[in-house]
């Protein structure tokens, strides 16, 4: 059975996306070692990389190419310091070379070695192929596939599950909602007491800990960057950031110097009943921004969803629960990462594959679990919420205008947010027994949804709000 963790589906990177940014960084790192691997690297002369389907269609909006450059000179997505990219990308193109993962200097023309090929590859919409030229004249190339989130694989999705990272089978394997229920059950463990004993046969409590307070610091620096940037985010659609002005409406004056200060600051301040989803919608309108302008951000389960999970866990922090702390943000990520990997092993969490309700649709059910959970609910209320979360998101499409992750992406964030919190609400108040549609019911809904749906309207730019919005007009 596919082990995924909680950290393959809460992942530290840069934005604007986690399919089409993350993904062909993280497919250049790999091919990277495997060149190491098979004795190739040091004999490599020359390189190419060519983006197909979603990767090209919408790959200039979502900065692949900048990915991919990123990705061949050894940078690494999770301590690169954002500042640091412009230069690295100007030099590149400045003297149409790069210095192979860091180590050795290969001609590199990024308008012509970076080729944008409109056609789909049959395993998966978002493929990349590497191609190396070694100093005996040789050819050797590599096909990889972005399957959201950061996922990168080999081969096609029918048999991806071969090619997942598998650590190894977890002493709870769980590949649905009925067995992770069944497991609960069986131990009278909660969702994330599970996930966590699952957790440990992998590493050890300590780094499970560091992981989740690196994750957790990422998603609370992230929206205390959002909260104060001011401007218009790059693109050429000229958006402005509104977290920027909506949090100065909220907060007033309250006195803090750090984003740990600016937390506990807003525990303080009176929240009055109208301004909670505008808090909520600021916080997920944070992150989002700093995702579009190539921030770091937390992939949740995507780059294009990071606003939801935070959003919703700052508002248990700041309006349910003055008095949360570690222990709950730790429950609610385990949580949110389980019920994330059973939509990423039934359906798809992949915008390219199944439209926008693979990402802010699993990530609402993601955070309406993590939530409901924190707030006393049962197992089986858990899973309630993730589902009518989902629920309420199927068949929303993916067409950003112009390849952008901003319109209409960021505000997405912002209502997936606030569906989250009102999924929740509506679980705790219900008898489970009479509940209509099974947890596991709406993931196979998903996925056969996700297969009906029109290729325009993933994340190809070439229907719907994509097409219907002039760029000239922005």
């Amino acid at each position: 059975m596919e082990c995924i963790s909680v950290f393959d589906m809460l992942k530290i990177g840069i934005g604007p996306s986690s399919s089409h940014t993350l993904g062909p960084w993280r497919a250049a790192e790999r091919w990277i070692s495997e060149l190491v691997s098979e004795g190739h690297f040091t004999h490599v002369v020359k390189i190419q990389a060519q983006l197909f389907g979603s990767l090209s269609l919408t790959g200039k909006g979502h900065a692949t190419d900048l990915a991919v450059v990123l990705g061949l000179s050894g940078a690494d997505p999770v301590t690169i310091p954002v500042e640091d990219i412009d230069g690295i990308v100007e030099t590149v193109k400045k003297n149409k070379s790069l210095l192979f993962n860091g180590l050795v200097e290969v001609p590199f023309d990024i308008d012509e070695d970076i080729v944008f090929e409109k056609e789909f590859l049959p395993f998966h919409a978002n493929g990349i192929r590497f191609t190396a030229v070694l100093k005996s004249n040789q050819a050797i190339n590599e096909t990889y596939y972005s399957i959201g989130g950061g996922f990168v694989v080999k081969e096609e999705r029918i048999n991806a599950k071969k090619n997942k990272e598998t650590f190894k089978t977890f002493p709870f394997p769980v590949e649905n909602g009925n067995q992770l229920l069944a497991h609960c059950k069986n131990e009278n463990k909660s969702i994330s007491e599970l996930v966590f004993l699952n957790e440990q046969s992998l590493r050890d409590v300590r780094e499970i800990d560091d992981q989740l307070r690196a994750i957790w610091n990422t998603m609370l620096e992230c929206m205390y960057t959002g909260c104060h940037t001011e401007g218009k985010l790059p693109g050429g659609l000229n958006v402005k950031r509104r977290a920027f002005e909506m949090h100065q409406k909220l907060i007033g004056s309250v006195p803090y110097s750090n984003p740990q200060e600016w937390l506990e600051s807003i525990r303080e301040t009176e929240v009055k009943f109208r301004q909670i989803l505008k808090w909520v919608s600021c916080f997920a309108l944070a992150v989002n921004e700093v995702n579009a302008s190539l921030g770091r951000v937390v992939t949740a389960p995507t780059n294009g969803s990071a606003g939801v999970i935070p959003a919703v866990l700052m508002y248990y922090l700041v309006i349910e629960n003055h008095d949360g702390d570690f222990d709950d943000i730790k429950r609610f990520l385990l949580v949110a990462g389980e019920i994330g990997s059973i939509f990423k092993k039934g359906a798809t969490i992949s915008a390219a594959m199944g439209g926008c309700q693979a990402e802010i649709g699993v990530s609402s059910a993601m955070a309406a679990g993590g939530l409901t959970e924190l707030m006393g609910g049962t197992t089986e209320q858990v899973l309630m919420a993730a589902e009518i979360a989902m629920e309420h998101h199927l068949g929303l499409t993916c067409d950003p205008i112009g390849g952008l992750v901003q319109v209409p992406c960021i505000e997405r964030n912002s209502m997936g947010a606030i569906k989250a919190i009102n999924a929740s609400e509506l679980a705790l108040d219900t008898d489970p027994d009479e509940a209509k549609v099974p947890f596991d019911k709406v993931v196979n809904t998903m996925w056969e949804t996700a297969k009906d749906m029109n290729s325009k309207y993933k994340e190809t730019s070439e229907g719907g709000l994509a097409v219907g919005v002039n760029m000239s007009d922005c």
